[in-house]
């Protein structure tokens, strides 16, 4: 990795688009730290303890959503928008048809995910407002209390429209690394909002050595090495073209393959998952535990801490029912079979049409268990661990008394960081072989 970073800075060409990219970077982190008009806020937003949403959009905004700045709400809108549109383009025609346009129906999709950012940027602003006045981290008046009237209005669309802008310039800067830069311009700002954390990661990494808890000396080189087997391992499905004559010319009759890779979904099956399960912690933090306490309400809260075997249980079924969510989305076995009959390809011993396309069906189905099992592994090894040892780790992202959410997505960070990594260096490998094959050409 490193030696390919080094041989890419060595091309002019290439060594603009890094130094583009990490200007980029820095510009998204200096709006990581610069506050929103208005707000009062001296430490870190509470945002509570556990397994709650506002604890996983602290992990995903790499703490801007603490400190209230104008990022704060980071890239996760054009994430969900994404996920939407994606969700959408399977259940609309029209969406549908957009796709199958090439180039211009991408441009189409890609102009209304924008919208769609831009959409939930300002509902997830507005909660966000509300939270902050709900917990008086709003600037008072003079005497000390809460503008009112026409004062507390234009608070309110200050602080609501900073933050929905903030939404639409993180979108704006990973679009420009997208096409100016190195990577996905998307998962370059999420790596870099959680890179951020690093240094408090690492101080309390070394508390924890210190204190001989083994776990942190396992869990990141286990976690390391599985995505690594995960991101590189593929299943290769030999195709056989048939040969056919054109005029005087034969063509095809050569061998290749269809690789599918183990890990089709990624990190997002884990995000769905912890999002969902987060829900029900969400809303104990608005409700009094004196309303709830005794009462069946109580041991429904309790299944949802991830420090019960519950949690982990349902963790597990969801990783895995969003695994297979996802590559049914993005798998159409019968369009795979059927590209394959019009190009006169098929697969060895398989015959053309509905066999191809149920034996890619099972293909998919396998790989797609045996990557949502690798995930779990990754997701659940320090929530098993802690359940095991009976006493509760320490968070790795974030303070507190209990692991809470990050224990849940410790080893989704790693997950992040090492794929963004490996799909950077691929890109560099293929722009330094496009010059290299360009100067033997000329």
């Amino acid at each position: 990795m490193i030696k390919t970073f080094v041989n890419a800075w060595k091309v002019a060409d290439i060594r603009k688009k890094l130094l583009f990219t990490a200007f980029v970077i820095l510009v998204f982190r200096i709006g990581s730290v610069i506050p929103v008009p208005f707000l009062n806020i001296v430490d870190e937003i509470n945002v509570g303890k556990g397994n709650t949403i506002l604890t996983y959009l602290s992990l995903m905004t790499g703490s801007a959503f603490t400190y209230g700045t104008i990022f704060a709400m980071s890239i996760t809108p054009y994430i969900n928008a994404s996920i939407i549109m994606q969700l959408l383009t399977i259940a609309i025609p029209a969406l549908e048809e957009m796709q199958r346009d090439g180039e211009e129906g991408r441009k189409k999709i890609t102009a209304i995910t924008r919208y769609v950012t831009v959409g939930l940027g300002l509902l997830q602003s507005l909660a966000y407002f509300f939270f902050l006045r709900a917990n008086g981290y709003l600037m008072k008046d003079a005497s000390g209390a809460a503008f009112t009237g026409f004062d507390a209005v234009f608070q309110a669309v200050v602080i609501i429209a900073v933050l929905t802008a903030g939404t639409a310039v993180i979108m704006w800067l990973g679009e420009q690394i997208t096409i100016s830069g190195i990577g996905n311009g998307i998962s370059i700002i999420l790596f870099a909002g959680i890179v951020s954390r690093f240094p408090t990661l690492i101080k309390q990494l070394f508390q924890y050595l210190d204190t001989g808890r083994t776990v942190y000396k396992v869990l990141v080189p286990v976690v390391c090495v599985i995505f690594l087997l995960m991101d590189n391992s593929e299943r290769r499905l030999p195709i056989q073209y048939a040969k056919r004559v054109v005029g005087r010319k034969m063509y095809g009759g050569q061998s290749t393959h269809m690789p599918i890779k183990i890990n089709m979904s990624g990190v997002l099956p884990i995000i769905f998952a912890s999002s969902i399960l987060s829900l029900p912690g969400t809303v104990q933090m608005f409700i009094s535990a004196d309303k709830y306490k005794g009462t069946g309400w109580e041991k429904f809260f309790d299944a949802f801490q991830s420090d019960s075997w519950w949690y982990a249980g349902m963790y597990f079924l969801l990783i895995i029912f969003f695994a297979y969510f996802y590559s049914t989305i993005q798998y159409n076995p019968i369009e795979m079979a059927n590209n394959l009959r019009k190009n006169n390809g098929a697969i060895p011993g398989i015959r053309p049409g509905k066999p191809t396309s149920d034996y890619i069906m099972r293909v998919l189905s396998r790989l797609t268990l045996i990557g949502s099992l690798m995930l779990c592994i990754v997701a659940l090894f320090p929530i098993v661990y802690s359940l095991i040892c009976k006493a509760a780790i320490p968070p790795l992202e974030t303070g507190g008394d209990d692991g809470g959410m990050s224990i849940t997505l410790g080893g989704t960070s790693i997950i992040i960081m090492c794929g963004v990594a490996l799909e950077t260096v691929r890109q560099l490998e293929s722009q330094l072989m496009m010059r290299h094959y360009k100067g033997f050409l000329d």
